[in-house]
């Protein structure tokens, strides 16, 4: 059922403010009490969407979250605003007037790409979806930038617009989609409609294998705070074939020089982590030849150097000790250090975090930071802290 048309009226609107910040624990007790003066279909409407605003409120933020509406899929697949604003920032920077943005959702992008005052034609072949971005536009006040069309976005005509924004459906009825050519529309077409236009921009899944990547195109993926959020490919930058990681906030950008891979050495004194976007971008040879290291297995994307060289793209941590992997070791020295916070981090270890969490039982005042992964092709442990 629809239950957006409801929502928009005065009396579903009032109702969105009186459970707006209502608890998931009590939401059945305010159920009840609303239901003495609204209808049952209303008071259920307007509770899925407090629920759903709340949700968004880490994507959104506070402010946009609580005036906008959402569905359980736009909630779960659109961009994270600051994404959505770094990427709409970049097309303003490519001369871009006006986009059709093909596969809008709920029109997260929409609403960045308006506010970076460029107009938009957003599309989207479900009803209520479509519904939902036109309602994001006008209570957000974009409508004036931002025309929402129902339609299959293989009709769609994108002669006349400076550029195109296709972010296809990357899930299916058993979850995720991993097969570019599976996506809704598929990665060929939405690549081909790129190739009409003066400029074009892809979203797609971070793990994408390189090999997929069409020679045309330049690939940037991107993290936000640490997290890996998205792989763009982006036409008419005029830097086909090239790759980067950017980093938010910031942003900082690394470009990709063909380094070849770098080359094992033994553990020094730093072991640095690199961003995942740079791991996902294959830039893991420009990190370590800025820090001077070397990689600790040749199949393991970890860094090491003698000297520390604070870097935006990794994370450094001074090693105090390696052992080879051996958890009755580990635990002495943890009892030893008084290491009562634990941090895990494994990279090429079958052992999961919490499982040996609860074999050594780290007790004390003092904090460490362990890695489980190979050197040199050895199941090793490397501890040590964040590196100042």
């Amino acid at each position: 059922m629809n239950d957006l048309d409801p929502l928009l009226t005065p009396e579903g609107r009032a109702l969105l403010d009186e459970v707006r910040d209502t608890d998931p624990a009590h939401e059945l007790a305010v159920a009840t009490r609303l239901r003495r003066d609204h209808p049952a279909e209303l008071v259920s409407a307007a509770l899925g969407q407090a629920r759903l605003r709340q949700r968004a409120v880490v994507k959104f933020g506070a402010e946009d979250a609580a005036r906008m509406f959402f569905t359980p899929n736009g909630v779960e697949q659109s961009t994270r605003a600051s994404v959505a604003a770094y990427r709409a920032e970049r097309m303003r920077g490519l001369g871009v007037a006006s986009v059709a943005d093909l596969c809008c959702g709920i029109g997260g992008d929409a609403i960045a790409l308006a506010r970076a005052g460029i107009r938009v034609l957003a599309v989207d072949r479900d009803p209520l979806t479509a519904a939902v971005a036109r309602a994001n536009a006008e209570a957000l006040g974009l409508s004036g930038l931002i025309e929402v069309r129902e339609a299959d976005v293989t009709d769609v005509d994108t002669d006349g617009w400076d550029a195109v924004f296709v972010d296809p459906a990357r899930r299916g009825g058993r979850g995720r989609v991993f097969d570019p050519e599976a996506y809704s529309p598929p990665l060929s077409w939405a690549v081909g409609a790129a190739l009409k236009a003066p400029r074009a921009a892809l979203k797609i899944a971070p793990g994408i294998p390189h090999e997929a990547i069409p020679a045309e195109a330049e690939a940037e993926w991107i993290s936000d705070g640490g997290d890996v959020k998205e792989a763009v490919l982006w036409f008419g930058t005029g830097a086909p074939g090239t790759v980067r990681a950017t980093l938010l906030p910031g942003p900082r950008s690394l470009p990709g020089r063909g380094l070849p891979d770098p080359e094992v050495r033994s553990v020094g004194r730093y072991l640095y982590e690199p961003d995942g976007a740079v791991i996902r971008a294959h830039l893991v040879a420009e990190v370590a030849e800025e820090v001077g290291g070397g990689l600790v297995d040749p199949t393991i994307a970890y860094v090491t150097a003698d000297a520390l060289r604070p870097t935006p793209y990794a994370t450094a941590y001074e090693i105090t000790d390696r052992l080879p992997f051996n958890v009755k070791k580990l635990r002495a020295l943890l009892r030893e250090r008084e290491v009562g916070t634990l941090t895990v981090k494994k990279r090429g270890s079958a052992v999961e975090p919490e499982e040996l969490r609860r074999k050594v039982k780290p007790q004390g005042p003092h904090s460490a930071t362990v890695f489980l992964t190979r050197v040199a092709g050895a199941p090793t442990m490397l501890v040590g802290r964040p590196a100042r």
